[in-house]
């Protein structure tokens, strides 16, 4: 049996970063909303406790963002969700571009603070460039953006985040509450971010597959904490039947002394 592939991409030249989306022909319809089971099982014997992707992923989704210190550096962040919309696995390469002469970067080189959670605090202000795909109009907006997380004293962490149009100074504000569980952030209306060394982390639905039952729009995230006060982030956008409707740049700067 053939399966046909096809790639959905934003692209923003003037950072080099991209979202690529790795879409399989009619996976979704029967995939997510007939439930079909995920296949692991190779057929060969495998090491013990190997943990291998799904063999039929329901989406798989590649972020990109190219250093803003280090010319030659990019990261690289890919969600894999399983045929059940579920989490499967995120993967995250940090590359150099060199002669091959010196060892590639590691994330545990980067170093990190006791918790992870800690550098994003504060308020954070910046813009973005959002890019809607050829069947929404290829269309292609900027907004500024000003978004705050903070830990309150009964431990809830809350989120703020507000967008403004550049073209018609219309604002969307999203407010979240959420808990933090290790290294793991778990907001009340089931969106769930993954903290990473290296100053990154990845955000998705807890579960796609009822975001789709429930005609709900999803999204996910990359972002990189590259050095303090300084990050990026992609957001790539579906819409309720599973395609992907837009990607979005933002680059943001850490607001001090408040």
């Amino acid at each position: 049996m053939s399966i046909m592939i096809s790639l959905q991409i934003g692209f923003f030249p003037d950072t080099r970063a991209f979202a690529l989306r790795y879409q399989t022909a009619g996976m979704l319809e029967t995939v997510l909303r007939q439930g079909v089971l995920g296949e692991n099982d190779t057929g060969e014997e495998s090491p013990r406790n190997l943990k291998l992707p799904s063999r039929r992923p329901s989406i798989v989704c590649e972020n990109c963002l190219y250093s803003q210190d280090i010319d030659s550096r990019r990261a690289r962040a890919f969600h894999v969700m399983n045929p059940g919309g579920d989490l499967d696995m995120l993967l995250v390469f940090l590359e150099d571009r060199g002669d091959g002469n010196h060892p590639p970067p590691s994330l545990a080189s980067l170093g990190e603070s006791a918790g992870r959670v800690e550098p994003f605090l504060g308020r954070w202000e910046g813009h973005s460039m959002t890019k809607r795909s050829g069947v929404y109009g290829s269309t292609l907006t900027e907004a500024d953006s000003v978004s705050s997380l903070e830990l309150n004293d009964k431990g809830q962490l809350i989120q703020d985040m507000t967008s403004s149009s550049r073209a018609s100074n219309v604002a969307t504000k999203v407010h979240w509450s959420g808990t933090l569980v290790d290294n793991l952030i778990i907001y009340d209306g089931g969106y769930q971010i993954t903290l990473l060394p290296g100053g990154m982390y990845m955000g998705c639905p807890c579960d796609i597959a009822k975001s789709v039952a429930d005609s709900k729009s999803f999204h996910l995230e990359f972002c990189w904490l590259e050095s303090p006060g300084k990050r990026q982030r992609l957001v790539r956008t579906y819409d309720v039947e599973g395609l992907a409707v837009s990607s979005t740049y933002f680059s943001e700067t850490k607001v001090l002394g408040l």
